[in-house]
């Protein structure tokens, strides 16, 4: 992207002097610089920041010198904490404690609701990797420790230096909210940032690498021991390899699976499709576990890349950039495979506003419009945007510029990989809805439900999730709650046990709305139960009864057996719908406990808490 007065803080002479600079940095000398850059930042400007700059470019021996440090050395002690729903928090902190260790930093690494808060004060260098959950929530394994800073109890912090890395997705309304609050409330707290927070969406390796490097270089001046060469060259490698993931193929690099079915399980006269996937690993060494996701890239629907076209007058052919490596495509190529165009999101909005002459769309993000903004953005995709805010001054080039990566759906697999080597189930219900007067598709859901035969490939990757996963004793009762596509986790556990002879009892609830058309797997659940692989199963149809009845209510009409069943040792597992589903469930559990166990309200809270501290209490919602 080229910098120009209107997207940038820097005048004209600044803007085309980094114009000139930047495209001649290697990899390794833009890290060195951003890291080198945040080391000075404190006394200097923008103009003396763009000083640096020119000197650096004037004499690049510069990035051979130790920096100078002036303060007495601290400690080399790390503690990295992590809050993380899906894995990816995690895996990013386990990568970036390596790095440290290497450059000689000792670190102590753990999930937040793992680390003893009353030793928070003697905590001299912290680093927090946390993601956002529904509408701006902490993710399950971080909300004790949200609640415990924000509560009386948290200590005075005048000693910490902390920084915060926080993954979210801009198309949410609260993004990276949990990082945000973390970081606001380390300073009150009295803390002092190593280096400010850095907020990601979907595509974070690059704002994770040049958060990792200003991090290291931080934390290097403080132990007065890391020359600049040295951060250059350990910055280079987190840039390269802090975000990779360690199999061949990745998110970054994905496998191309072919289909092997694609199946409606769904019965005649279902107002519902849900398409059941099987997908070869073959070649690819994946594997998996029962909990873990897989990631699927999609492409747009066709219809709506041709119209957003067909809006501008543009020729389809023409070549423009398809991602930040420098590769080009056509423009059809990219709107379809490449870039998000289903979802507005506010920057995209801000940046839209500099290529449209439509004084409208400027004042839509104007301060104090948030709630309008918000109201517009919902149920909106780019056709709409186009339309509505028309003439505009864009190329094909500068269109894709504003837009971001398209990103990977995740979907739960159903499917044990003991059970079906070389192969990975999905359960995925078609999406189709109307909206402001169009026909609106779910850009995965529909891709594979009406664009994708057996036969065919489809680029994926394996999400791992440590923190929905099978009890390691194969005798621990397991309740699992699922309604709907919900269920997909529950099929691979019940076919991992089936496969590893596991004696534990499991019990599924499992619900959706019609029993005729709407039972998904039925079969399956039918079979296992006979052979006594599922001991329990309790139904819910919420239309074939005048009153509605969903998995939750049929939680109450089993409380005691419920009870007794978390008295023994059981797990209890969520996957599905987190607005609804998910409340209505901890809520139903809260209500059993509370009745059969004979406690407070409070005490239920504590007791369920104590489950979820244990891990026997684990939820997968979206």
């Amino acid at each position: 992207m080229q910098l120009q007065v209107t997207n940038s803080p820097f005048n004209q002479e600044q803007a085309e002097l980094l114009n000139r600079l930047l495209p001649t940095l290697t990899e390794s000398q833009r890290v060195w610089l951003t890291g080198y850059l945040f080391a000075s930042q404190a006394s200097a400007g923008a103009a003396t920041a763009v000083s640096e700059i020119q000197a650096i470019a004037a004499a690049p021996a510069a990035a051979e010198t130790v920096i100078a440090i002036n303060q007495p050395a601290a400690s080399k002690e790390v503690t990295i904490l992590f809050g993380s729903q899906t894995g990816n928090c995690q895996r990013l902190a386990t990568g970036f404690g390596r790095k440290l260790e290497e450059q000689g930093f000792q670190v102590t690494l753990a999930a937040m609701n793992k680390f003893k808060t009353n030793g928070l004060k003697k905590v001299e260098n912290l680093l927090l990797i946390v993601s956002t959950h529904g509408e701006g929530e902490p993710p399950d394994n971080a909300r004790a420790f949200h609640e415990f800073l924000y509560s009386k109890r948290a200590p005075q912090l005048e000693n910490l230096h902390f920084s915060v890395l926080a993954l979210g997705d801009t198309s949410y309304e609260f993004f990276c909210q949990t990082g945000k609050d973390f970081d606001k409330r380390l300073e009150e707290l009295g803390g002092k940032r190593l280096c400010p927070r850095v907020d990601c969406d979907l595509d974070y390796d690059e704002p994770v690498a040049s958060w990792s490097a200003q991090v290291l270089n931080s934390l290097g001046n403080r132990v007065n021991a890391v020359s600049g060469a040295a951060l250059a060259a350990a910055a280079t490698d987190l840039a390269n390899d802090v975000a990779a993931e360690p199999s061949a193929y990745s998110r970054t690099n994905p496998f191309r699976a072919e289909v092997l079915a694609n199946l409606n399980l769904n019965g005649r006269g279902s107002d519902r499709e849900t398409r059941h996937l099987e997908l070869s690993l073959e070649g690819s060494n994946l594997q998996y576990e029962p909990g873990d996701s897989l990631g699927i890239y999609p492409e747009n629907h066709p219809a709506l890349v041709d119209a957003i076209i067909q809006e501008f007058g543009w020729n389809p052919e023409e070549i423009v950039p398809i991602n930040k490596n420098g590769e080009q495509g056509s423009l059809r190529e990219a709107l379809l495979k490449h870039y998000e165009i289903t979802t507005l999101t506010k920057p995209l909005l801000t940046q839209a506003a500099e290529l449209s002459l439509h004084a409208g769309l400027r004042e839509l993000i104007a301060p104090g419009k948030e709630q309008e903004l918000k109201n517009y953005i919902n149920g909106r995709d780019l056709l709409d945007l186009v339309q509505d805010f028309a003439p505009w001054q864009a190329s094909p080039s500068s269109l894709v510029a504003i837009l971001r990566k398209l990103p990977a759906r995740l979907y739960s697999i159903a499917s044990s990989f003991k059970a079906n080597e070389d192969e990975v189930h999905l359960t995925i219900r078609a999406v189709r809805y109307e909206s402001h007067g169009r026909d609106r598709y779910g850009v995965c859901s529909i891709h594979c439900a009406e664009r994708v035969q057996p036969g065919d490939s489809l680029p994926i990757y394996i999400q791992q999730n440590p923190n929905f996963k099978l009890p390691a004793n194969p005798e621990t009762p397991i309740i699992m709650v699922g309604p709907g596509t919900g269920v997909a986790p529950f099929r691979a556990f019940l076919e991992e046990r089936e496969e590893l002879g596991a004696e534990g009892k499991s019990w599924l609830f499992y619900g959706d709305r019609h029993f005729v058309t709407d039972f998904l797997y039925q079969t399956d659940w039918q079979r296992m139960l006979k052979d006594g692989v599922l001991t329990k199963l309790d139904v819910a149809f919420s239309r074939d009864t005048e009153e509605k009845v969903y998995v939750q209510h049929r939680l109450l009409e089993k409380s005691r057996e419920l009870f007794a069943w978390l008295q023994e040792g059981a797990y209890v597992y969520i996957c599905g719908d987190e607005k609804h589903m998910a409340h209505d469930v901890h809520s139903a559990l809260l209500t059993v406990i509370e009745q059969e166990g004979g406690l407070s309200a409070e005490e239920a809270a504590a007791y369920l808490e104590n489950l979820q501290q244990e891990q026997r209490y684990q939820r997968d919602v979206y």
